[in-house]
């Protein structure tokens, strides 16, 4: 009974993010079709299919040139909280974009490093580093790295506090690292350098 209720929650927090975003995918991409093909149907005055999809395609491009921008990135920021101000919105919108956001590569938040740590229980851990900081226990400030484990695809993980003296850096990049994850360490190197 333990082994199919641990197996249900990992399949489905593998599914559901899965669905959510393949979902979102073809709702985007049928929201714009839906909206555009009249329009072209009447400028050009026949049906040409995937004319929607390349529209969305356009449009992403664009919203993301202009999210680059500094005018539109704090105009992006101003929509983001007014709409965090909507009830419920925060509870799905946050976790989602969280979620994406630690993937990306222009993001100052996301992973930042791969680094492989020796823990005594599980020898050898890899993971990535999310943070810097430093604790005071009345000592001055020590210096910490929280380094995120996954421990089921990328999805579900521990976060491990460390000193930085018990992490190496391995010269992995963070897109192969998230590929080593994803393949269960068949995609590691046969020869690490650190």
């Amino acid at each position: 009974m333990l082994w199919l209720r641990r197996s249900f929650i990992a399949g489905f927090f593998v599914v559901v993010p899965l669905f959510i975003s393949v979902a979102a995918f073809i709702w985007v991409f049928g929201v714009v079709d839906g909206l555009t093909t009249p329009l072209y149907d009447r400028v050009i005055g026949r049906r040409i299919p995937g004319l929607g999809t390349l529209t969305t395609a356009a449009a992403i491009v664009l919203v993301g040139a202009f999210a680059r921008n500094v005018i539109g990135r704090r105009v992006l920021q101003r929509g983001e909280t007014w709409l965090l101000k909507v009830p419920g919105f925060r509870t799905i919108y946050a976790p989602v974009k969280q979620l994406i956001a630690a993937f990306s590569p222009d993001n100052a938040s996301g992973f930042k490093r791969v680094v492989m740590v020796e823990d005594a229980k599980r020898g050898f851990v890899l993971g990535f580093l999310t943070r810097e900081f430093t604790i005071d226990r009345g000592n001055g400030p020590e210096a910490l790295l929280a380094v995120y484990v996954p421990t089921n695809h990328l999805y579900l993980g521990d976060i491990m506090i460390v000193e930085p003296a018990h992490a190496t850096f391995p010269e992995i990049s963070v897109e192969d690292g998230i590929r080593i994850f994803l393949t269960g360490g068949m995609a590691l190197p046969t020869r690490l350098r650190i």
